[in-house]
């Protein structure tokens, strides 16, 4: 069937030249040997380089200067001798084939681009997928030891603690001298239960908030705040509602990364995380006091730039962050929760 369909498109194409070729001949006819004409032979075997292929084409060329030099002889050009038409025709002829090849060159480089662009469009978008694949397993990764240690070691830890309280208990009542020594145990186990709920929260900070993303930013500011001793507040406005755990899980990392690049790199004391919703639009904010953003680390954008820029690129949002003209810096990530990505985004996994 390809090779029908091939071979119609090269008959219809020579067909086609040969029709160009006798209107030109017709033209060149009327004008006379005069005015200069030949230049328009080139339509006919022009057309048949592309319906037809290079071959025919060159079959074309010697036909439409054989005919040039017929049809101005025709038209009442005279020569003396034999060698100066066959020159003039050789000379027309030269002309058509070099221009054949040029134009033949020019099809084979634009398809070379042509594939080549394709190839590479296709290890793009095969590496963007492998990316996007690696950092959800990771996500996944962290979400399952949160599970973990929030289910198992936390209830395993709750459990001891209700044992060392007992203990504790019974050996107040006995007066026993080692009852204080199991009230700081009960109490070191405490503080390991509260430790592996941070951690926790910080593994898998979405699912295990009341709220979803709010409570875990708000979560987030609390325990930098402890952490680092620096002023991080949390500001929520408007109605930010989000359908897909991974655009929740993105942005909370957009912020967490943001934070902690102005507490490392910024040395900021005093940082603003606010979320904010109108219609289908939200907007994560994380502002600071720091000492900006140098332009080195602008120039060449470091490892936590670019996750932040490709976390957002993965749900479909927007990332910018600038230095703050009083100082500081701001990074904003906005996202358009009507958008074909992000309610595609559980569908791609």
């Amino acid at each position: 069937m390809e090779k029908t369909v091939r071979a119609s498109s090269k008959t219809a194409g020579v067909v086609g030249g040969l029709m160009l070729l006798a209107v030109v001949a017709a033209a060149d006819y009327i004008t006379g040997y005069q005015l200069t004409f030949f230049i328009f032979y080139l339509l006919p075997i022009l057309f048949v380089l592309r319906g037809a292929g290079q071959g025919l084409a060159f079959a074309m060329a010697v036909l439409s200067a054989v005919v040039w030099l017929l049809v101005n002889m025709a038209a009442g050009e005279h020569y003396t001798d034999l060698l100066t038409p066959l020159w003039n025709m050789a000379i027309r002829l030269s002309v058509f084939l070099l221009i054949i090849i040029l134009v033949s060159s020019r099809d084979e480089l634009q398809i070379l681009v042509q594939q080549r662009t394709e190839k590479l469009q296709d290890e793009i978008r095969q590496r963007n997928r492998l990316e996007k694949e690696l950092l959800e397993a990771g996500e996944r990764e962290q979400r399952r030891i949160g599970h973990d240690l929030h289910d198992s070691l936390g209830q395993h830890l709750t459990a001891t603690a209700l044992a060392g309280k007992v203990l504790a208990k019974k050996l107040t009542d006995k007066s026993v001298v080692e009852a204080e020594a199991a009230g700081r145990l009960v109490v070191m186990v405490e503080d390991a239960i509260e430790l592996t709920r941070k951690l926790a929260r910080s593994l898998h900070p979405i699912e295990l908030q009341a709220n979803g993303l709010a409570d875990a930013l708000q979560n987030l500011a609390t325990n930098i705040s402890k952490a680092f001793n620096v002023a991080c507040r949390f500001e929520n406005s408007g109605d930010v509602i989000l359908n897909s755990s991974e655009a929740d899980t993105h942005l909370y990392r957009i912020a967490q990364e943001a934070v902690s690049n102005a507490i490392r790199h910024g040395r900021a004391r005093n940082i603003v995380i606010s979320l904010a919703g109108s219609g289908k639009k939200i907007m994560l904010a994380v502002t600071d006091d720091g000492a900006g953003l140098s332009a080195d680390a602008r120039a060449k954008k470091g490892m936590g730039l670019r996750i932040m820029d490709y976390r957002a690129g993965m749900i479909g949002a927007t990332f910018d962050i600038q230095n703050l003209p009083a100082g500081g810096t701001r990074a904003v990530c906005v996202l358009d929760s009507s958008q074909p990505d992000l309610e595609n985004i559980a569908d791609e996994k």
